[in-house]
C-alpha cells in the first residue's frame, strides 16, 4: 500500500510540474510569436505546438534510452494524440466565449497534413515488419532502425518548409510589442527543463503502476500518463479559445500531434539506434487515432465551426476510448493485448 501511495504521489506531483512548466511555456511562446510577427496558424502549429509537445518527445526518449521500453513511449504519444484530438477541441469548444470557428486553411492544410502524418507513421511501422521482422516474440513485430526513422523526420522537414512559406507571405496586422527575446527564450528553456524532469516521474509511475497491478505499463501510458503529458497542449489551446482565438487553439492541437508522430517517436529510435515495435498492438490504436481525426475533421468542416453538441460528443468519444482500454486491462477485450 505504501508503494501505491508513493506511485500516486509521484504521478500527481509530476503532472503538477508539467502544468506549471506549461504555464511558463505558454507565456514565453506567445511573446516570442508576437516578437517574430508570426500569424496565428504558425504560432499554434510550430511555436506553441513544438514547445507543448516536449513532454511527449521526452517520454519517447526517456522510455527508450533510460528504461528500454520504446513501446511505452509510443503508447504515451498515441494516447496523447487521441487525448489532443478529442478532449482539447471538446473543452476548447465548451469554454470558448464565442462561436468556435475554424477556417479552410486550417481544415484543409493542417488537418490533411496531420492525416498524412498518421499514414506515414503506419507506413514506417509496416516497413519495419516487412524488412526487419522479429519472429520469436509471439506477435507481429518489427525493428524500426534509424533509416526507417528518417522517413517521418523528412516529412516533418517538409511541414516546416510549408509553414516557413506561410510566414514569409504574412503581413502582421498588429504593432510589434517591446519584448526581450533572450529573456523569453531563457524562460522557454526553463519550462522545458521542468517538463523533462516531470516526464521522467510520469514514466516511472507508469512502470510502477503496471507492476503493482500486474497490468502492462503500456496501458497506463496510453491513458493516465498520456493525459498528464497533454496538459501543456490543453493549457495552451483552451486559453487561446477563451481569448476567442480558435484558429491558434486548433492549430496547436494539429501541430502538436504532427510533431509527436513525425518527430517524437523517431527521436527515440535515432538516439537508441533501433527499437522493436509490436505492430499487432500499434495498428488498432493507430486505427482509433484515425477514426478520432476523421470525426474532428468532419465536425470542423461542417459550417467551419465546432458546435456545442459536437464538442460534447468529442468528450464522450474519449470516454469510450478509456472504457475500451479499461476492458483491455481486465481482459474482457483483447485487441491490443
Amino acid at each position: 500500500m505504501t508503494s501505491l501511495i508513493w506511485l500516486i504521489f509521484l504521478l500527481l506531483a509530476s503532472t503538477l510540474i508539467v502544468w506549471k512548466g506549461s504555464e511558463l511555456l505558454e507565456s514565453a511562446s506567445e511573446k516570442l510569436a508576437i516578437y517574430y510577427e508570426l500569424p496565428a496558424i504558425v504560432q499554434g502549429a510550430i511555436i506553441a505546438a513544438v514547445g507543448s509537445s516536449f513532454p511527449e518527445l521526452s517520454s519517447t526518449v526517456i522510455s527508450t534510452l533510460v528504461h528500454g521500453r520504446f513501446e511505452l513511449g509510443v503508447g504515451i504519444i498515441v494516447g496523447s494524440a487521441i487525448f489532443n484530438i478529442l478532449i482539447i477541441p471538446g473543452l476548447s469548444g465548451i469554454f470558448s466565449r464565442e462561436i468556435f470557428k475554424a477556417n479552410r486553411d486550417l481544415v484543409y492544410k493542417e488537418a490533411q497534413f496531420y492525416m498524412l502524418s498518421i499514414a506515414t507513421l503506419v507506413l514506417t511501422f509496416t516497413f519495419a515488419v516487412i524488412y526487419n521482422p522479429v519472429d520469436d516474440l509471439g506477435f507481429l513485430a518489427g525493428t524500426v532502425n534509424r533509416n526507417l526513422a528518417l522517413i517521418p523526420l523528412a516529412l516533418y522537414l517538409l511541414y516546416i518548409f510549408i509553414q516557413h512559406l506561410d510566414t514569409m507571405e504574412y503581413e502582421p496586422e498588429e504593432t510589434k510589442e517591446q519584448i526581450k527575446p533572450m529573456k523569453q527564450w531563457g524562460l522557454l528553456g526553463l519550462s522545458l527543463a521542468l517538463i523533462l524532469l516531470s516526464v521522467e516521474g510520469l514514466v516511472r509511475s507508469a512502470i510502477g503502476l503496471g507492476n503493482f497491478f500486474n497490468t502492462p505499463s503500456f496501458l497506463w501510458g496510453i491513458t493516465v500518463i498520456a493525459a498528464g503529458t497533454s496538459i501543456a497542449d490543453a493549457f495552451v489551446s483552451i486559453k487561446a479559445a477563451r481569448k476567442g482565438n480558435a484558429i491558434t487553439s486548433l492549430a496547436n492541437v494539429l501541430g502538436s500531434n504532427t510533431f509527436d508522430l513525425l518527430v517524437a517517436i523517431p527521436a527515440g529510435v535515432m538516439i537508441a539506434g533501433n527499437a522493436v515495435i509490436n505492430f499487432s498492438r500499434a495498428a488498432p490504436l493507430l486505427g482509433a487515432l484515425v477514426l478520432a481525426t476523421v470525426i474532428l475533421f468532419v465536425f470542423t468542416r461542417t459550417d467551419m465551426e465546432l458546435k456545442p453538441w459536437e464538442a460534447y460528443s468529442l468528450l464522450g468519444l474519449y470516454g469510450v476510448f478509456v472504457t475500451w482500454m479499461a476492458l483491455e486491462t481486465v481482459g474482457i477485450t483483447s485487441l491490443v493485448l
